[in-house]
């Protein structure tokens, strides 16, 4: 049955065909002739009739073409396509327009969203920095409730220290400041922190509120050396000087210490250092030199660096000892220390000097200094070394003093090297009290005949602090000598 619809499907299709083609020549030929034809076609027969009017009798009418269903539907399927087209294509350009829209609006939007990123980031990196900050404050904060009496004391007398060298206080109204803080220091734990952030004026204002309490009775004392046990160590004399300092200030004193400011010194062991704003001079090789001045607190010991301007490169080496200039370099701190003093309004009851290196304070002392302010003050020296720091007369002259004057036996001329001055024996000579410290020896070899005329100024200490027995006999042994020269 199906393939019998097919023949017939086929058949009528053919036929249409051939109808279609005789139609279109007879088409062809009446237009040739110019004639009116009427169409009349059908799909019930094989053929078409074609009828010619006269136009002798009938007026002449448009030609007119009656077709089938088929060509209609195929016409309009064309017109259907054509529109399907114009569609498709109207809708590809709507597609792209909204594309286009699309992707300026996700570039908007990854704009606004690397600005948010960027401001989330600042946002992060704002919140750590103030995390930090307060993390800072809450330390600092920790280490002033942490401090001691001693530190918290040493803060203030070296803050009136800076305004004397600032120029901002005299030498009399800083000697009354510093009074005042002495006389108070059983009660300095509870003077206000903040203070200390503020100005001079606030902090003398904020020290004349305190009590008259807890006066300090013992003496100020003024150590003027080259080591301190943590900031710089080479030998024993690094540890006495923290260990003795400590002792002293548990018994009354009030200890200090100055020392030259090398480049190797492990500055993270300072309290509070910081430097004071002016320049200190002093006088070295005929001329004034600045000095950079550094205060801060260690072991709640006050400490003074020193640290030259013009003359940089003497303390910043890679040694503390053992270089061809070392007399010139100590020379320097030695009366640097003492310009320092003097120039502050200090006036301690005590200068501690060590070995060879600052021995010169001594001659330096009675020579130049004791007129400006010091007349109060005396002299102890401590030997641990035996080094005599020998070198021309003439060197004499770099720090202020007449070689003249000190290259005699009864001064500074050593004992068998008259062509030289001998540092230390100066030390002893212009000493009111010396210590030694010594194992094994209870003199000093080559000074033999200079100790036997000032054998009233000798005390004997054994070497070491490192228990603290030692400690004690050591601590007992210099408050006696300290006392021995509040006497004098």
């Amino acid at each position: 049955m199906a393939k019998e619809n097919t023949k017939t499907l086929s058949f009528v299709v053919s036929s249409f065909r051939t109808s279609t083609s005789r139609r279109l020549s007879i088409s062809r030929l009446l237009a040739t002739a110019n004639l009116p034809t009427i169409w009349n076609l059908s799909l019930r027969g094989s053929s078409s009739k074609v009828h010619i009017v006269n136009p002798r009798h009938r007026k002449s009418h448009a030609l007119h073409c009656l077709r089938s269903e088929g060509h209609e539907e195929f016409d309009n399927s064309q017109k259907s396509l054509g529109q399907s087209s114009i569609t498709k294509e109207a809708k590809h350009k709507d597609i792209w327009n909204l594309f286009r829209e699309a992707q300026k609006n996700i570039m908007i939007l990854n704009k606004q969203r690397l600005a948010a990123v960027d401001e989330l980031e600042q946002l992060k990196k704002d919140k750590e920095e103030l995390l930090e900050r307060i993390n800072q404050l809450e330390a600092e904060s920790q280490i002033v409730i942490k401090k001691d009496k001693s530190s918290l004391f040493w803060e203030l007398l070296l803050r009136i220290d800076s305004m004397v060298i600032n120029g901002l206080v005299n030498i009399e109204e800083a000697s009354s400041m510093r009074k005042l803080v002495k006389e108070h220091e059983a009660n300095i734990s509870v003077f206000p922190l903040d203070v200390l952030q503020q100005g001079d004026a606030e902090i003398l204002a904020e020290l004349r509120r305190f009590t008259n309490k807890g006066k300090r009775n013992g003496l100020h004392v003024i150590h003027i050396c080259t080591e301190m046990a943590p900031l710089v160590s080479v030998g024993p004399l690094a540890s006495y000087i923290t260990g003795l300092s400590c002792a002293l200030q548990e018994e009354g004193y009030m200890v200090e210490v100055i020392l030259p400011k090398y480049s190797t010194l492990d500055l993270d062991e300072i309290e509070g250092l910081r430097e004071i704003e002016a320049d200190a001079y002093s006088y070295f090789d005929g001329q004034l030199h600045a000095n950079r001045i550094w205060n801060g607190v260690v072991s709640g010991i006050g400490v003074t660096l020193i640290q030259p301007v013009y003359y940089s490169s003497m303390f910043s080496r890679d040694k503390v000892y053992g270089y061809q200039d070392d007399f010139d370099r100590f020379a320097y701190f030695s009366r640097a220390s003492l310009d320092y003093i003097a120039k502050s309004g200090k006036q301690p009851d005590v200068l501690h000097i060590h070995n060879w290196q600052t021995a010169i304070v001594g001659p330096l002392f009675w020579d130049v200094f004791v007129n400006q302010g010091l007349e109060g003050t005396r002299i102890l020296l401590t030997c641990q070394d035996f080094d005599k720091g020998l070198v021309p007369p003439e060197k004499l002259e770099l720090c202020g003093l007449d070689p003249a004057e000190l290259h005699r036996l009864d001064r500074l001329q050593d004992n068998t090297n008259p062509h030289f001055v001998n540092i230390l024996k100066g030390g002893v000579v212009y000493s009111n009290k010396v210590v030694i410290m010594s194992s094994s020896h209870s003199s000093i070899p080559g000074l033999e005949p200079t100790l036997a005329i000032h054998k009233d100024k000798l005390f004997f200490a054994p070497f070491g602090m490192d228990n603290s027995m030692e400690k004690d006999l050591c601590c007992d042994l210099h408050v006696s000598a300290y006392t021995s020269i509040k006497n004098l």
